[in-house]
């Protein structure tokens, strides 16, 4: 199971106090995590990821084993520790201003 740990806000539109669990079929990438979390909680679609491309929300941030995944292919492999499910895939909204 992938552990899935999403901000607030999202918690809030999906209806769950803690990180979700879902059930990937491998490669484990970004992409698929995005997609099954959006099979399961159909209401988060086009929160994280736009409805036509696919791509990441601006003020959205995706880090990995303490890494920041934002920018990686979504297509990448998402590293071991994720993908047995000892660290969340964490989704953070991101802090904007100056």
């Amino acid at each position: 199971m992938i552990r899935v740990a999403l901000p607030a806000h999202l918690r809030t539109l999906a209806k769950v106090t803690e990180e979700v669990e879902l059930a990937v079929e491998p490669p484990i990438t970004q992409a698929s995590v995005l997609d099954a979390l959006e099979s399961c909680f159909p209401m988060l679609r086009g929160t994280i990821r736009d409805h036509i491309m696919h791509q990441r929300r601006p003020f959205l941030r995706f880090f990995a084993c303490g890494e920041d995944w934002s920018h990686e292919p979504p297509d990448a492999t998402l590293p071991n520790a994720i993908r047995t499910g000892d660290e969340p895939f964490l989704i953070v909204g991101a802090i904007a201003g100056g």
